[in-house]
């Protein structure tokens, strides 16, 4: 069987427009949600699976027999051949020329980030340059540069939405004094690289979209680019025939719910070949000697895929990829706008009976340039924050899922918080004790955000749901003694 066989129960071209579509999509792929009573907000933790999604891939596993594709049996060119469609549904998706970019199957898109980060030639004079709004697992690339002596800079935010200042981004990019303090121009040697530039399609943290002109313009200053569109792909369509990112990082249990653990490295083949791999496992080598300590890795991406790869559930990629597409990606992304709207408009007209706002959001107010995550403290009616362990214990006896912290972006977290460099460089870092203590080194009046986030099965009902709780139960709220447990982790 083909694993392109999904229905698209959800085409917006349904009768009674797109409205009508996902009403009917909720109904008969997310029915789960609302027989159990589930509100949920945490799209940009993990997507949901569609009931046809789980019926395609027990209709496979219980329809055939698969089995290692490091092999030449039956079954095993079962998988292999599963595998390669799902590769060419990856590529299609994107619409990524297989001349141009290559498939690499990882755990998830922090995996795609360390296949990366251990093997780009990092040295003494080049750079790796991270705007502040990164997620933690394309700000651990840093560690791997630091180690090959290259040098970490950091582009700062610029203004109340938290987006990254351009100019500041071009100058961290710009020519720079070489090894010997001449001036270096980027790109004068062939096959030279001043270094990576790594940064999102998409916070995380604020739903900013960055600019994906920012690709070109740093690949004319000499750099490669790693662009992390876990949290863009979603919503929105990222098309590779028209920007050319070296890099691009994907989780797919983001997009579309199921399988978990199989996210994906796109790179292009000619980024690919310069990279150098710290060492070899089984999958990932021609050929190989163990008395004459000598190897040949594989001349394609299977040498970047470490072990056996996961077959059985690596065909279901192209499930939901096919499930998506038959919904089609800009009506989700639409379909996620207007309810991202409505959902800003009354965030912001929650009021205490005083006046004051009830809610402080960080990032975009509007949906220009901005995704379906939105973050927000809760405030008291003298302004002071309500501990986010309250509301993530509140909401979750109502049904709500939210995700509460800082979201694996402390550059985000610390720019909505105000915190300086200087106190974040000095004393502060070498405190010891709980989180809690670390935080009140850094004089802040809570130890995170609370983070909503819409996605394809998201509908009216979640948002009026979730404007109601926060209406009956913080409007009016007075300060209390709250009994909370200690924060173990950020």
């Amino acid at each position: 069987m083909s694993v392109t066989s999904v229905p698209a129960s959800g085409s917006s071209g349904t009768s009674g427009g797109p409205g009508a579509s996902f009403a009917r999509l909720r109904a008969e792929e997310y029915g789960y949600l609302d027989r159990k009573g589930h509100v949920y907000l945490d799209h940009t933790g993990a997507g949901l699976p569609a009931e046809s999604q789980l019926a395609a891939h027990a209709a496979r596993i219980t329809g055939d027999c698969f089995g290692n594709p490091h092999s030449e049996n039956p079954t095993a060119a079962a998988s292999d051949r599963l595998v390669a469609e799902t590769r060419a549904a990856v590529l299609r998706h994107l619409n990524a020329d297989p001349d141009e970019y290559a498939a690499v199957f990882t755990a998830n898109a922090s995996g795609a980030c360390r296949v990366v980060g251990e093997a780009y030639r990092f040295g003494r004079g080049s750079r790796l340059v991270l705007p502040l709004d990164n997620h933690n697992s394309v700000n651990g690339l840093r560690e791997f540069a630091r180690a090959k002596g290259a040098r970490t800079v950091h582009v700062p935010f610029a203004g109340q939405e938290l987006r990254i200042s351009e100019e500041a981004l071009l100058q961290a990019l710009g020519p720079r004094p070489g090894p010997r303090g001449l001036l270096r121009r980027p790109g004068a040697r062939a096959g030279a690289r001043n270094g990576l530039l790594a940064y999102p399609a998409q916070s995380n943290f604020t739903g900013v979209q960055h600019p994906l002109e920012w690709i070109e313009a740093a690949q004319r200053l000499g750099y490669d680019v790693l662009l992390d569109a876990a949290a863009y792909l979603p919503s929105n369509r990222l098309d590779l025939g028209r920007v050319h990112p070296d890099f691009v990082t994907v989780s797919w249990y983001k997009v579309f719910g199921y399988p978990t653990g199989i996210g994906c490295l796109v790179a292009r083949r000619e980024a690919l070949a310069r990279l150098r791999r710290p060492w070899f496992s089984g999958g990932t080598i021609q050929v190989v000697s163990a008395q004459g300590e000598w190897h040949r890795m594989t001349d394609d991406e299977t040498a970047f895929e470490d072990g056996t790869l996961n077959f059985l559930s690596i065909p279901d990629v192209a499930t939901g990829l096919g499930y998506v597409q038959g919904i089609g990606i800009d009506a989700v992304h639409d379909h996620v706008t207007g309810l991202t709207a409505g959902l800003l408009e009354g965030l912001s007209a929650l009021r205490h009976s005083n006046g004051a706002p009830l809610v402080r959001l960080y990032g975009p107010e509007t949906t220009e340039r901005r995704g379906g995550s939105v973050t927000l403290n809760l405030l008291h009616p003298d302004g002071t924050v309500v501990d986010e362990r309250i509301v993530s214990r509140e909401s979750s006896a109502r049904g709500i899922s939210l995700r509460t912290g800082c979201f694996c972006n402390p550059g985000a977290g610390e720019g909505a918080f105000g915190i300086p460099r200087r106190l974040l460089s000095g004393a502060v870092r070498r405190t010891t004790g709980t989180i809690d203590d670390y935080l009140t080194r850094l004089g802040l009046p809570s130890g995170g955000a609370v983070r909503v986030s819409l996605g394809l099965s998201s509908n009216q009902a979640d948002v009026d749901a979730l404007l109601g709780f926060l209406a009956e139960v913080y409007r009016d709220r007075r300060r209390g003694d709250e009994q909370l447990s200690p924060r173990l982790r950020c």
